[in-house]
């Protein structure tokens, strides 16, 4: 050993680490002078602000228990020659097969060149360096460690990187898919917090005149918040803005930029309308690495474009659902029902299918669908719908064909709600027990959708005035389900049913006839 390495090999006092933390290097070798003199040589090491700490092996399979214990370590500096010839080796072998440990720079030192001759050992397994003792002075053990913690850094940054673009991928994913406008803020809250790792508030503001051409933050109002915001939707930005957040809010809207701040920043989002918007995040850790700054950049910018993808989704769903409500109303006025009928029965439908667990786009997908339930009875002759008393057997034969034409009328489109309308228009007369129609459809036979809408419809008119009747009482009504519960009703919707009344009644109150 040279004498450059020659030192006491009295107990070196661990140098007090500051709060930037540090890089970890693990010393394997089965000769404790070695790990003194290295701990010496490297005691005012210094790196980006961060010192180093030392851990100990003198066995390979020692090493092999530390190296799971600390995945972090940044450099091994690792003895060849140990309880065996190839203790090292396996070490290495170890460190990239089994632990699965690509990051950590390995640095092969070893007083017996001849057991592991260099070119072999350099081919043969993924060391990142190999160092005689006899030549690794002082000054060269200091340069491989600069340049081994150097490459170590820069993998962590690629690292970093990867993971940072596979959020980026993922939260773009999440919030292109949202098709609710209430859910949106949350969304964002939640992919920001991923990238963050922690948010304590946020608040999304965005202007409500497509293309304006004032950029003022004034024009500006709080779409969604979370904490302090959440009660502040409607409003301008300068009503819920301190003087100084106002500030930083106004210069990166006239800026285009992101504005950091010491624990909150102000996000300029862009725009494919030429919409203004801004998002505010609090609770950011205050050291953000490049690569943070860089995902919020990239974040902002889809935010916006998210919510502008959101709003036109909402707006056609909302379309489409106007429409299927009007021409059900008009339907309905041809059978002297009242147009709100469909929308009872839509939101009836609704509480009944979350009451059985189905899932949100189920919920959603009866609901829109449901106002088709009649659509058949387009084809049924006004002397049959307008009959003020009972049908005789042939109108009601003729009437019964109205679930059918229904089906036939919506059964040929590749509509996901058209699809479904027109199995409920088919199927929300049949009975639990099979004794309906057209089909005679029995129990699970009957789609779900079906059997939802059978009862919703069946609730809603017995509570309305029809030509033929008066209306019934909310009691009434309840104890005649109660009877027909499994014979025309599934037992379970039924106990949803009463489970949900209060619920049920009060959609009746808010669309009245």
């Amino acid at each position: 050993m040279s004498e450059d390495f020659l030192f006491s090999d009295e107990e070196i006092e661990e140098v007090e680490q500051d709060s930037l933390g540090t890089w970890k290097i693990l010393i394997v070798d089965d000769e404790p002078e070695v790990h003194a003199v290295t701990k010496l040589a490297l005691s005012d090491f210094e790196f980006q602000e961060k010192r180093l700490e030392f851990i100990s092996a003198y066995s390979g399979s020692e090493a092999k228990q530390l190296i799971n214990q600390h995945p972090d370590a940044a450099i091994v500096l690792l003895d060849v020659v140990m309880e065996t010839d190839d203790a090292g080796l396996k070490v290495a072998e170890y460190i990239r097969h089994e632990a699965k440990n690509h990051h950590v720079r390995i640095i092969l030192r070893t007083g017996q060149p001849g057991q592991a001759p260099e070119r072999q050992v350099i081919v043969n397994y993924d060391i990142n360096d190999y160092k005689s003792k006899t030549e690794l002075t002082a000054q060269k053990l200091f340069t491989v460690v600069m340049s081994s913690l150097r490459s170590y850094r820069d993998i962590l940054a690629i690292e970093q990187s990867r993971q940072g673009l596979e959020k980026i991928i993922t939260a773009s994913r999440d919030i292109f898919a949202s098709h609710s406008m209430e859910t949106f803020i949350h969304g964002v809250i939640q992919q920001l917090t991923s990238l963050l790792g922690s948010v304590d508030k946020a608040m999304y503001a965005t202007s409500l005149v497509a293309s304006s051409e004032q950029k003022d933050a004034k024009n500006l109002v709080v779409f969604a918040g979370q904490g302090e915001f959440e009660q502040s939707e409607g409003k301008s930005l300068d009503q819920v803005l301190s003087a100084e957040q106002f500030s930083a809010c106004t210069q990166a809207l006239n800026e285009k930029t992101i504005i950091y701040k010491d624990d909150y920043l102000f996000a300029h989002c862009s725009s494919q309308y030429n919409n203004s918007a801004l998002l505010y995040i609090s609770g950011v850790p205050k050291n953000l690495t490049t690569t943070q700054r860089h995902l919020i950049e990239i974040f902002a910018q889809n935010v916006q474009i998210a919510y502008e993808n959101v709003q036109l989704q909402s707006e056609i769903e909302d379309t489409q659902q106007e429409l299927v409500w009007r021409l059900s109303e008009a339907l309905e006025q041809r059978s002297n029902e009242t147009g709100n009928h469909v929308r009872r029965v839509s939101h009836i439908c609704y509480e009944l299918a979350r009451g059985l667990g189905l899932s949100e786009q189920e919920c959603e997908l009866v609901r829109s669908a449901s106002p088709l339930h009649d659509v058949g009875k387009v084809g049924v002759p006004d002397a049959i719908l307008h009959k003020p008393g009972k049908l005789d057997e042939n109108e009601w034969q003729v009437m019964k064909q109205h679930a059918q034409k229904g089906y036939t009328i919506l059964a040929n489109s590749k509509r996901p709600l058209v699809q479904a309308g027109a199995t409920i228009a088919q199927e929300h007369h049949e009975w639990w027990d099979g004794s309906g129609y057209p089909q005679g459809k029995k129990g699970q036979d009957i789609h779900v959708f079906g059997r939802i809408v059978a009862l919703a419809d069946v609730y809603d008119a017995l509570r309305h005035r029809r030509s033929y009747k008066e209306p019934w009482g909310k009691a009434e009504v309840v104890e005649e389900i109660q009877r027909l519960r499994g014979t025309q009703f599934e037992p379970k919707l039924v106990d949803v049913f009463i489970e949900k009344l209060d619920t049920l009644e009060t959609i009746l109150a808010r669309y009245p006839d």
